[in-house]
């Protein structure tokens, strides 16, 4: 085949995905701009008529999504803070420093890998009951402040620091801290600013964990606020288009602004040590 028609071809075919898999993304868009009422006529309409910010309007008016919005921002914004503390102290420790049991350690945190979050959540739930954490922020956030995956993300990585500048460093005077604050956490750039993306995505997209643990509005996030919007707007197609939009364009355009880094850093973590 011509190679000029074959990657004529592939792009094609590409271009034609891209289509299908934003044309979802393009209507709920659309829909969330157009009267009550109107995308639910038969045909749908490809685009409003008439365009009307009333749907935003009543979200953050009536519906207190504006809270909602403020909650998942501070919840996901202390997760990733907390989680990338975690990973990166626990990561490098496993990666570099040498201590009783870290390879059986290691192989326990791998484990947990295999086990699904849902298996804990009850015995989670109970102990944050007992200690009166239900229904409050701390009780979301704690659960996320390390992930198994988090630390084998940083531990690949770290492995690939040559142990020659540490060493160096050591014999210098310098302390463990002071290694890796201004050492480590220069040479970890990538894979820092893929962990939180991962981390950040995850936690604002979190839907379980916020509705067992949360059991009043007012520490609502946005997909337990869009759920309960559903409820009470069932029919209302355009609302539930813009709520929609409010949750997902956010992190949408993030992970579109950082996706280079993203990808840097797991190819980058895939191939160390």
């Amino acid at each position: 085949m011509n190679p000029r028609l074959a990657r004529a071809l592939v792009n094609g075919l590409l271009a034609g995905g891209a289509v299908v898999a934003l044309f979802p993304l393009l209507w709920m868009l659309s829909a969330s701009f157009m009267p009550a009422g109107a995308a639910s006529t038969l045909p749908p309409p490809w685009w409003p008529a008439h365009p009307t910010l009333g749907n935003y309007h009543a979200l953050f008016v009536r519906a207190g999504m504006g809270r909602y919005l403020l909650n998942s921002l501070l919840v996901s914004g202390a997760i990733t803070a907390l989680s990338l503390a975690c990973n990166l102290l626990a990561g490098y420790a496993f990666a570099k420093l040498r201590f009783a049991g870290r390879e059986r350690l290691f192989r326990a945190v791998l484990g947990l890998l295999v086990i699904p979050a849902q298996v804990a959540m009850l015995p989670l739930f109970l102990m944050f009951e007992y200690a009166g954490l239900v229904d409050s922020y701390a009780g979301v956030i704690l659960p996320g402040m390390a992930t198994a995956f988090g630390i084998f993300l940083v531990r690949q990585y770290a492995r690939g620091i040559p142990d020659e500048l540490l060493e160096a460093a050591r014999i210098d005077g310098a302390g463990e801290l002071r290694i890796f604050v201004q050492i480590v956490l220069p040479l970890l750039k990538p894979v820092i600013a893929t962990l939180a993306i991962y981390t950040f995505l995850t936690a604002w997209n979190d839907f379980m964990w916020p509705l067992i643990e949360l059991t009043g509005q007012d520490h609502y996030t946005l997909p337990l606020g869009l759920a309960s919007l559903a409820r009470e707007h069932a029919r209302d197609s355009e609302l539930m288009m813009a709520g929609a939009v409010v949750t997902v364009l956010p992190v949408l355009v993030l992970f579109l602004a950082m996706q280079r880094y993203y990808i840097d850093g797991l190819l980058l973590g895939s191939v160390k040590g």
